[in-house]
């Protein structure tokens, strides 16, 4: 059984399709990298997985259990975690408090235990607190927990909306352009954070503008240009494709000669 199966999924918005009959599948424990030019439907793609948009038509599969129709936060308890394009971070509470949030779909206490602070409340709050450390020790960013996220550099603020994703504790782990405004340094680093998750058994998808980053980590690539997928394979093999370079990559090497 595949992590996740997409069959003809397809998403309109007045009359404009964003996201036209796409059928993919990941496997777990694989980087799969998804491509393609601006407005090629790629974050709606990411939307519509994670129940931000419901698909016209299609169906999402996480390991067998039909995603359509569930909430962001029903998912996200099934197992997938996203970032954003654009960080959202909780900007005036510190990194360990940005990372704790995210253990909240994997928290069992319930209104009045956490008014009265019950035994079993503080215990497992605790937890969420030990948990959460523990990955930003992973993540080299325990020595900032108690900063605030606003005070810390673009590249670490990327590195901790990764963490909190993490604290769900995902099977499915989904980057929407985490290379974005990084250095080759911070790229290079990055690419090492995604190879790890992957070998402690998370499955990642990953949207990237950035050509060596996402050629150097995916094990195959998925291209959509207008909404549709246009190609699938290894990243020789998408390097090769002259529907690819058409729509993609030869557009961009134009513009940078």
């Amino acid at each position: 059984m595949p992590m996740l199966e997409l069959k003809g999924v397809s998403k309109s918005f007045g009359g404009v399709m964003a996201v036209r009959n796409v059928d993919m599948t990941i496997s777990e424990g694989e980087i799969l990298g998804l491509i393609g030019p601006n407005g090629a439907g790629k974050t709606t793609l990411f939307n519509l997985i994670t129940g931000v948009y419901r698909p016209d038509t299609g169906s999402i599969m996480l390991q067998g259990h039909n995603l359509v129709g569930l909430l962001p936060h029903q998912i996200a308890k099934l197992g997938i975690a996203r970032t954003f394009q654009n960080i959202r971070l909780f900007p005036n509470l510190t990194v360990l408090e940005n990372v704790m949030s995210g253990r909240h779909v994997r928290t069992g206490a319930g209104l009045w235990p956490s008014i009265l602070h019950t035994r079993g409340q503080r215990a497992e709050e605790e937890s969420i607190r030990s948990q959460s450390e523990a990955i930003l020790t992973k993540l080299g960013l325990f020595d900032v927990r108690f900063e605030l996220a606003r005070n810390l550099p673009y590249g670490l603020q990327r590195t901790v909306e990764i963490a909190r994703a993490l604290a769900t504790e995902p099977k499915l782990l989904i980057l929407d352009e985490p290379a974005g405004g990084l250095n080759e340094e911070e790229s290079r680093v990055l690419m090492d954070l995604v190879r790890s998750f992957r070998a402690n058994g998370v499955t990642i998808l990953l949207i990237e503008h950035d050509m060596p980053v996402v050629m150097g980590i995916s094990d195959r690539i998925a291209v959509l240009d207008n909404g549709e997928l246009i190609a699938e394979g290894t990243p020789a093999e998408v390097q090769h494709n002259e529907r690819v370079i058409e729509a993609y990559l030869g557009r961009e090497e134009e513009e940078v000669s």
